[in-house]
């Protein structure tokens, strides 16, 4: 999938992705706004099922790319036996056990996790989790969406996105004050390390799924440090 967006893009107008890490924040921001609402709907038609519509909206509003990222790192990563074999696995476009299980965990956790306050911040922390890993971490192809991010992307940008985040949080926080929103940043900035650090010891640098699956890691995150939050 991230092969087949590459493509899309016209050559000359690559500096675009990199331009466009700085708002990532605000497309989460909206993303996250969409959920909550259908979330705060269904709570009143069906709550049960809230969680489950709420995670199908945001999957099909960012065309499952995030989800299919997941599914191909998973493979990947668990699936090789040499960092080759990992990154040749991860651009096959078939989805093994890893990938189907991986995507089934974390959609359940997600819909079990979801909350109106943490749909508003989840996608937001998560795309400033990715601005930081497109900047500081290496990328491990030559060509793909991903190497464009890579190439264009630069610190200030990084810092750009950091700032929207961060004044997004500060917002939530003066809303709802307390130690959850806080902690969650905290604790998708050490997921964020702590998921790139263990990749790099797999493969020698990232890639688009890669980071698909720290956007889905980064929103469990958040999602499961304000449901602690709220009991």
């Amino acid at each position: 999938m991230w092969r087949a967006a590459a493509r899309r893009v016209p050559p000359d107008d690559e500096g675009v992705w990199g331009r466009a890490v700085a708002c990532y924040p605000l497309v989460g921001a909206l993303l996250g706004l969409l959920q909550a609402a259908v979330w705060w709907a269904w709570q009143q038609l069906a709550a049960p099922a809230a969680g489950w519509v709420a995670v199908a909206v945001g999957v099909a509003l960012t065309g499952a790319l995030h989800i299919d990222g997941l599914m191909d790192a998973a493979d990947g990563l668990w699936g090789g036996s040499t960092p080759e074999a990992r990154l040749r696995i991860m651009r096959d476009e078939r989805v093994g056990a890893f990938g189907v299980l991986a995507a089934i965990f974390a959609l359940a956790l997600k819909a079990a996790w979801f909350s109106g306050p943490g749909a508003l911040l989840a996608p937001v922390l998560a795309r400033a989790a990715v601005a930081w890993a497109v900047v500081r971490r290496p990328y491990a192809r030559p060509q793909g969406l991903g190497r464009a991010l890579k190439d264009h992307a630069h610190p200030r940008h990084m810092l750009v996105a950091w700032a929207l985040a961060g004044l997004w949080a500060l917002g939530l926080l003066l809303a709802r004050p307390g130690w959850a929103v806080p902690a969650a940043v905290l604790a998708v900035a050490l997921w964020s390390r702590a998921w790139t650090g263990w990749v790099l010891r797999r493969v020698p640098g990232l890639t688009g799924d890669v980071y698909g699956a720290l956007i889905e890691g980064a929103e469990l995150v958040t999602l499961l440090v304000l449901r602690l939050a709220a009991r």
